[in-house]
């Protein structure tokens, strides 16, 4: 059962605590630099408000408070936004100089500049600095808004305890206790949660408990001050145990365990420590080892720098229709952009914020390709086989426009060769070992793949690599065959029966977008992403860049023996 998950409370052995949120939580702190002096006698009074936009419409979601003349304010106010990879979260931070007492309405108040972003390019770059501007794109002079970005990630890893106890008394008459221990976190209301309770151990008085796994979000609520109960019971069958006693604990206080020394609790009766005179106590606790399990998420990876690069890979088959006919699927209507260029830029949109250079690499299969026109299931639609990247999403899309005319669709559809240069890409990068770049590949095909065995192939060799495979059905296909590709109905194998080392592939048919917004086809393709991510990173046992420091703070840690596992649910 994975940590913070619930078991049968009545059975020995149970660990407790409510599920982990699945929505990653982004905290945003703002601060503001050389802001337009609005005020004649003093400085401005500023307040920053952050908007942001549900189907096209502005709302206000928060606002900072007032500081009080000042033209480089650092706000105290702390905004919490849910955060969804899958999805263009657009925010506008607005800068209002606030006159008297009112907080409500800004139209009297001055405005002193505001800036859109969203909140993955903020997420992105952990630290945003963006210049101000006034209404129609006017700079407001020197001025600038500093965005810093932190997650609070409710599942912040978990924590193995070894419990066991020394001269218990004894509470059974013709044979010794059998003890089993209880823990129970103390909540803010004074209320008490059963977070583990430990088997029985028959007929002794000196128990060594079997190790446990609990959440840190289960055992303490991620604050290692919050207080502890602990209490030690002789088990009844009929179920009235015994009380031999209890203790308080805290978690700051079990990492003080290291080299070498355990930490121990006295084990108190309160009823024989107020009539016994020379009570000491009813035996000790100790905790013999600890062990601390960071689960990394997906933002921990992406602020620590992780960069997402981004390759297209389209098809041209002659199945496609020739692009000169309004029927054809590559036709370039001036007024509304074919299905291709629709799912390149719905999906291409959401990860240019997590590239910094902006460069996408764009490639074309299944065509006959100048100068010889002889079929390539591999090349560049810009015709650079040295540099296949382009210039932001708008790039590629003129690439793609610029190629149709000097190319002569053809097939057959072999998406293998693309599959296993990206993986060869990647793969070379591996070697650098660290968490640096991960790679998606947007496959954009009107048919079934007529190299199926190879493309099976390519996937499970891929799927030992960085990257993650996005294939969209354009047109009105049977693209039942594809389904087999999309491990979601049982694991991809390859010819020889291999199975892929993690389910990277996720296939949509565009038509089934057709009616709705391009969001939603970004947000169905994208949503797997960031745990398949974590799972590369994970298996590799490879930690984000920079140490991201885990709930506790860092001292506290120094002597606590860690490993990274995969964060279960970071997104929704």
């Amino acid at each position: 059962t994975s940590p913070g998950s619930k078991l049968d409370a009545t059975s020995p052995g149970a660990a407790l605590g409510g599920p982990v949120a699945c929505v990653s939580k982004v905290e945003l702190r703002v601060a503001c630099k050389a802001l337009l002096d609005r005020d004649t006698l003093n400085k401005s009074d500023p307040c920053v408000i952050l908007m942001v936009q549900n189907q096209g419409q502005w709302t206000e979601l928060d606002r900072t408070e007032v500081i009080k003349s000042n033209l480089h304010p650092v706000f105290a106010k702390v905004f919490t936004l849910d955060y969804y990879f899958e999805e263009a979260q657009k925010l506008r931070f607005e800068v209002y100089d606030i006159h008297g007492t009112h907080s409500i309405g800004t139209r009297d108040d001055d405005f002193l500049g505001g800036v859109e972003c969203t909140l993955g390019q903020i997420v992105a770059q952990k630290k945003m600095v963006k210049p101000l501007f006034l209404k129609y794109a006017k700079y407001a002079g020197k001025s600038a808004i500093t965005v810093h970005a932190e997650e609070i990630s409710g599942n912040n890893g978990y924590v193995e305890l070894f419990f066991c106890a020394k001269k218990l008394d004894d509470k059974d008459l013709f044979s010794k206790s059998d003890p089993f221990l209880e823990i129970y976190r103390i909540n803010d209301d004074g209320t008490e949660q059963l977070v583990h309770r430990t088997e029985v151990i028959k007929n002794n008085l000196n128990p060594v408990w079997e190790p446990f796994k609990v959440s840190l979000i289960s055992l303490c609520s991620c604050d290692e001050d919050r207080k502890l109960k602990c209490l030690v019971w002789d088990y009844d069958s009929r179920g009235k145990h015994d009380f031999i006693g209890e203790f308080y604990a805290t978690f700051r206080e079990m990492q003080k365990i290291g080299g070498g020394s355990k930490v121990t609790w006295d084990c108190m009766n309160p009823k024989y420590k107020l009539k016994k005179k020379n009570y000491k106590n009813s035996g000790v606790v100790i905790l013999s080892d600890l062990k601390l399990h960071r689960v990394y998420s997906f933002l921990d990876y992406i602020m620590g720098g992780c960069q997402i690069h981004f390759t297209v890979a389209i098809d041209f088959t002659a199945s496609n229709g020739d692009p000169r006919n309004s029927c054809s699927l590559h036709y370039i209507n001036p007024y509304q952009p074919n299905e291709y260029l629709k799912a390149l830029i719905a999906v291409g949109e959401i990860c240019q914020d997590y590239d910094s250079d902006k460069r996408f690499s764009a490639l074309g299969f299944g065509a006959r390709i100048p100068p010889n026109y002889e079929v390539s299931h591999d090349f560049a639609i810009n015709f650079n086989p040295e540099d296949d990247e382009c210039e932001e999403i708008q790039g590629v899309v003129e690439a793609y426009q610029n190629c149709l005319p000097k190319i002569q669709l053809y097939g057959p559809t072999n998406v293998s060769p693309i599959i296993s240069r990206i993986a060869k890409l990647s793969a070379g990068e591996e070697t650098i070992k660290d968490a640096s770049r991960y790679h998606i590949l947007l496959i954009l095909t009107d048919g079934v793949v007529t190299d199926m065995a190879d493309t099976r192939e390519a996937i499970v060799r891929a799927s030992y690599q960085p990257l993650s495979i996005i294939i969209v059905g354009v047109g009105n296909a049977d693209f039942t065959d594809m389904q087999i590709l999309d491990g979601d109905d049982g694991v991809l194998r390859s010819p020889k029966g291999e199975p892929v080392l993690r389910d990277i592939v996720q296939f949509v048919p565009f038509r089934d977008f057709k009616t709705a917004s391009p969001a939603a086809l970004a947000k169905c393709v994208l949503a797997e992403v960031p745990n398949q991510v974590v799972e590369y990173y994970s298996h590799k046992a490879i930690c984000p860049m920079p140490p991201v420091p885990s709930c506790d703070s860092p001292t506290s840690l120094a002597n606590t023996p860690t490993e990274s596992l995969p964060a279960v649910g970071t997104t929704a």
